[in-house]
């Protein structure tokens, strides 16, 4: 396997795990929305456990960032169409491999990334 068709299997597989919580994530979002409808407004008096709103706050933001993900995602796998993945967005270094097999939609190298 060349080195591009193990980074093509890394950014498909990482599409494929955010693509499934992505669709995971809103389906709970869906149940949740569908069980507030059903509930009393006056959950956030509930001295039990969490209420619907901050369930359904925290399932947003989960969502939110999944997607964001899977955005990324695909952002990387145009830039390796192009020849351009793995190449630093900001000072045009060579993102190290390993880098990449943690993060496989990363665009800057860890250096420029922390300054970010």
């Amino acid at each position: 396997m060349t080195q591009d068709e193990r980074l093509r299997s890394l950014l498909l597989a990482q599409q494929e795990r955010t693509r499934i919580r992505v669709e995971r994530l809103a389906a709970d979002l869906d149940a949740l929305t569908s069980a507030r409808r059903g509930e009393s407004d006056d959950d956030e008096h509930d001295p039990e456990g969490v209420t619907l709103s901050s369930q359904w706050s925290m399932l947003a933001g989960l969502l939110e960032s999944a997607r964001d993900e899977d955005r990324q995602t695909e952002e990387a796998m145009r830039r390796l169409d192009a020849g351009t993945y793995g190449v630093c967005v900001v000072c045009g270094r060579a993102i190290p491999l390993a880098q990449l097999e943690v993060r496989p939609f990363r665009d800057r190298c860890v250096a420029c990334a922390e300054r970010r």
